[in-house]
């Protein structure tokens, strides 16, 4: 971990005891977060809770096999990603909050604009967008998503940018990570626990140990009743 990152790790932290201390920010009206798939009953599943940062390499690594291990498990695991935009990465505010546009106007979009941030993420990494402003930034944004969901949705998706509740959303979503003790991205928590080594990159195989036990678990006490 380079002295930078160090550095703004401890900002995040600092930042996520503040909020978890003194802010007086009122209850949501929903709860947070983007739901894998169909929102179902918890009942009888492991549930997986993800922090990601749409520009953050880790995170981008982290998906595809979490997403694997989900649908292979779709009928016994429910998922659900926080946004979790990190102070040091450059426009991780401006594309999560792309993200809550998205799922306010086409909540079937979500993970799709989602797979293509980690999948494009050079394009809004600071050294692409140094010499830009943050109107201009804002656009490219804009344009991106625009294309994903359809060109009819530029309007809409331009608009949610100066909508402050798309904003508090995902300032929301920021301090919701806070007050749970999310430091970096990705983080994960596993009914409930939080897993170890947050901020790197959990493999296949790393996922498979985690959820196979508790599926089998969940089996076990199904097929003895």
């Amino acid at each position: 971990m380079d002295f930078k990152k160090s550095t703004y790790i401890g900002f995040v932290t600092l930042s996520c005891l503040f909020w978890a201390i003194v802010s007086q920010s009122s209850i949501p009206a929903a709860a947070d977060g983007f739901w894998y798939g169909e929102e179902t009953t918890a009942e009888g599943k492991v549930s997986i809770e993800a922090f990601f940062d749409p520009v953050c390499p880790d995170s981008r690594d982290s998906w595809p096999p979490l997403k694997r291990v989900v649908d292979e498990h779709a009928s016994r695991v429910r998922l659900v990603v926080h946004t979790f935009p990190l102070p040091y990465h450059d426009n991780a505010f401006g594309t999560s909050r792309a993200l809550h546009i998205t799922n306010k106007l086409k909540t079937s979009a979500t993970y799709h604009v989602l797979e293509a941030f980690f999948h494009h993420q050079e394009q809004f990494y600071g050294k692409a967008t140094f010499n830009k402003s943050r109107a201009v930034v804002v656009d490219q944004i804009v344009d991106f998503t625009a294309k994903l969901l359809g060109s009819s949705y530029r309007s809409a998706i331009k608009s949610g940018f100066n909508d402050t509740s798309t904003d508090h959303a995902t300032r929301v979503a920021f301090k919701y990570g806070c007050i749970r003790g999310v430091y970096g991205t990705p983080f994960f928590f596993v009914n409930g626990f939080p897993l170890p080594d947050a901020g790197s990159a959990l493999d296949y195989e790393g996922w498979r140990e985690v959820i196979d036990p508790l599926v089998g678990k969940k089996e076990e006490v199904i097929h003895s009743l």
